[in-house]
């Protein structure tokens, strides 16, 4: 088996990341972090997750992400699967963060995405079936 453990972001500041991501993520903590050189510059980094899946966030990212409407490579989005979307949506909305764009409506599932304070966009996705073949329509 194998499973995602961990998703590591450049970020611009930790703080205004970790808003973000506390709201998403209440159950979540600082599992750990620390200060380290990385290619001649200082940054600041940390783990905030659970016992088994984080989020390693290191400061002192520069320039903006790419263009998610553009052709540039790079990360396009990451999912998180929720059990209560409209609670997520809902402490992302009292956290400051605006919905950036609507899911396809399907009912099987409901999903949304949000820019994060660095612009990574974060898709969150309820199933409403455990039904693969409902599951992973298109």
């Amino acid at each position: 088996m194998i499973q995602l453990e961990h998703i590591n972001l450049v970020v611009s500041n930790l703080d205004n990341s970790l808003l973000f991501y506390r709201a998403a993520f209440p159950q979540w903590t600082v599992r750990g972090g620390g200060k380290n050189d990385w290619h001649g510059k200082a940054r600041n980094w940390l783990h905030f997750g659970d016992d088994y899946n984080y989020l390693a966030l290191a400061d002192n990212g520069v320039d903006q992400n790419r263009d998610l409407a553009g052709h540039q490579v790079g990360l396009a989005h990451f999912a998180f699967v929720t059990s209560d979307i409209k609670g997520v949506i809902k402490r992302l909305a009292a956290a400051g963060f605006a919905t950036a764009k609507d899911g396809q409506e399907d009912e099987y599932r409901e999903n949304v995405y949000f820019l994060d304070p660095d612009d990574y966009e974060v898709e969150f996705v309820q199933y409403f079936t455990d039904v693969p073949s409902l599951r992973n329509r298109y």
